[in-house]
């Protein structure tokens, strides 16, 4: 702990930084799209030490929480605008596929292939014809881990 606290006075931007990384990795590694500001936002703290404030870790800390809700709420409205029609919660993201239209990226075999939506790769089930790969489905309803398509009409 002391060494936490020697490395801190000293080079602060390497304990930002390293915070920033972590949420960063936790984000990347669970997708739940809550850590991604937080994690920019430690990043930004990171720069504003290198650059030279030294005001003291609340202080710190303090920007680092207006940032993140500064960020989070800037984020909100980029993705209204972005996609008027998405549901308000930016973080129900399966929720979200439901309705939307889905490139087939591996062939049907017995209802069971994958397609391309919202840029990710889901695994998918559709009942009946299925269409080749790179033809359009549409997201009927998630079930399980995988989608329920059906072909477009």
């Amino acid at each position: 702990m002391d060494a936490l606290v020697t490395l801190y006075s000293t080079q602060p931007f390497w304990i930002w930084l390293a915070f920033g990384v972590v949420l960063l990795a936790i984000e990347a590694a669970l997708s739940t799209e809550w850590l991604l500001w937080p994690a920019v936002s430690a990043g930004l703290v990171a720069v504003l030490t290198a650059l030279g404030l030294r005001a003291g870790f609340a202080v710190e800390i303090g920007i680092f929480a207006a940032l993140t809700v500064l960020a989070t709420l800037m984020s909100r409205r980029l993705v209204q605008r972005v996609n008027p029609t998405d549901y308000p919660d930016i973080n129900a993201r399966d929720s979200r596929l439901v309705g939307q239209r889905a490139r087939v990226v591996q062939a049907f075999v017995e209802g069971r292939g994958r397609v391309f939506v919202s840029g990710a790769e889901w695994a998918a089930e559709i009942d009946g014809d299925a269409p080749p790969v790179g033809d359009s489905v549409i997201v009927d309803r998630l079930e399980g881990p995988a989608l329920k398509v059906r072909p477009v009409a």
